[in-house]
């Protein structure tokens, strides 16, 4: 989830973005429901280039998922070495997550990106050569998956800061979406399977890691041809220490704006607690319920899968279409605390297809709320911290992710799976309700309209 908005007694909000140049002349008119609204940002020559380096990453990433897992097998690792190889990726991701939003403030986002893009080319470069000579072994994919996982913790936090800066400030909700929309449709289902594909066709899984080289290689180029950042506005530009003393200072005022900005403050700590009260149970508990009322058929878990991803797409394509809602909080929060209802539901039916109705409804409620969420982030957040908030939001988001996952499994022991899913299902609805009213969110986004 990611989202920030300034205090009702503090930091003013920062200046609407201004478009780049020629740019601003594809902005239309006000209108409730705008069909092309969805793709106008792909008029934008650096969002274009920006957003396809951003669609295969996103699909390297779905494809290496599955050459990750077959490579370790056939370099003769077990569920001990996955998990090893698996931990690296969220360790470099939760550990890179700050200071890369450090980075996406005091360096060139562009910049960032592109050497990103580039240790990406090269660690997944490394096992393909590695597999051509029969030497990929699990310190080598270990050392990969921290790097990817690093790579990301600089990524998005840059791309998130950088989408102000090259879009006008009515266009960044249907940049959102878009992004929300192809994440689920590719990294869960377009580059599993076409990894898939390749993992059966080639001699050795470490092989289809080439489909990889070449999606993150084309990525890298397009990342060249993104122009530089129009000049920041007047009154943008910082005078801050250098080196350590610096990276403190950056990080003091990140955290100081996000505590002294309630409705910031309360969301994250709302997606904290849907973290831990939710991920477990879906992530750990859902295949096992899926096997024990539905069927053994791995294919029945999957589709199941693939409908939640299904709904995050939906989701994000219709509150893309749309104008940013006026009570944009109010929306926000009541779509997010319904959102996981349904999952209560699925706790209690022996019924497939009311189990995958559910799932899509939930999916669609997460992504729905979480398109808003990033889009306030963009327009509420001062640009000169957008990278240090978003990777704040990041990293409290999911700090409690772990323990979520370790707790699911024991506390199903002892509490009946249906009371572990009723409570999935409801508890975030009383977090989001709890943190509505003490943030005063309501009076909060009549205090601050946004443009729509």
């Amino acid at each position: 989830m990611t989202g920030e908005h300034p205090p009702l007694s503090g930091p003013t909000p920062a200046p609407p973005s201004e478009p780049a140049g020629e740019l601003s002349a594809v902005e239309t008119p006000p209108a409730h429901r705008d069909p092309w609204r969805f793709v106008r940002p792909l008029a934008h020559r650096d969002f274009r280039m920006l957003f396809g380096a951003v669609v295969l990453s996103i699909f390297g990433a779905g494809m290496w998922a599955v050459v990750m897992v077959y490579s370790v097998i056939d370099a003769g690792g077990g569920p001990v070495q996955l998990s090893l190889v698996a931990a690296a990726n969220a360790v470099g991701l939760l550990g890179c997550a700050i200071p890369g939003g450090i980075a996406a403030d005091r360096v060139q986002r562009r910049i960032l990106l592109r050497l990103v893009a580039l240790v990406d080319l090269l660690a997944i470069g490394s096992v393909a050569v590695a597999g051509v000579f029969g030497v990929v072994t699990i310190p080598h994919l270990t050392v990969v998956a921290f790097a990817l996982g690093a790579g990301a913790g600089f990524f998005f936090p840059a791309y998130s800061a950088i989408l102000p800066r090259i879009l006008p400030p009515t266009q960044l909700l249907a940049a959102n979406g878009l992004e929300g929309a192809i994440r689920p449709a590719l990294q869960q289902a377009a580059g599993p399977a076409a990894a898939g594909v390749l993992v059966a066709a080639v001699l050795a899984p470490a092989h289809a890691a080439w489909g990889i080289v070449a999606a993150h290689a084309v990525a890298l180029v397009l990342l060249l041809f993104v122009r530089p950042e129009p000049a920041a506005p007047e009154g943008e530009a910082r005078d801050v220490p250098e080196g350590v003393r610096g990276v403190l200072h950056d990080l003091r005022e990140a955290v100081g704006f996000t505590v002294r900005t309630p409705w910031l403050l309360w969301s994250l700590l709302f997606a904290s607690g849907w973290v831990l009260v939710f991920l477990g149970p879906e992530e750990v508990l859902l295949p096992f319920l899926t096997r024990d009322r539905i069927g053994e058929d791995p294919r029945l878990f999957g589709f199941l899968l693939a409908i939640y991803g299904l709904g995050g797409v939906a989701g994000s394509v219709v509150v893309s279409s749309m104008r940013l809602p006026r009570r944009y909080l109010t929306v926000m929060m009541t779509v997010w605390g319904l959102s996981t209802l349904p999952f209560a539901i699925v706790g209690i039916t022996y019924q497939y297809w009311v189990m995958a109705l559910c799932l899509f409804l939930v999916g669609f409620g997460f992504s729905y709320g979480n398109v808003i969420w990033g889009t306030l982030l963009q327009r509420r957040v001062p640009r000169h911290m957008l990278g240090r908030v978003s990777s704040l939001d990041f990293f409290v988001s999911l700090a409690l992710m772990p323990l979520s996952m370790a707790l699911a499994g024991p506390l199903a022991e002892v509490v009946p799976i249906e009371t572990i899913f009723i409570a999935a299902g409801v508890i975030p609805l009383i977090l989001a309700a709890v943190a509505y009213v003490v943030a005063h969110m309501a009076h909060d986004e009549i205090a601050h309209p946004l443009e729509t």
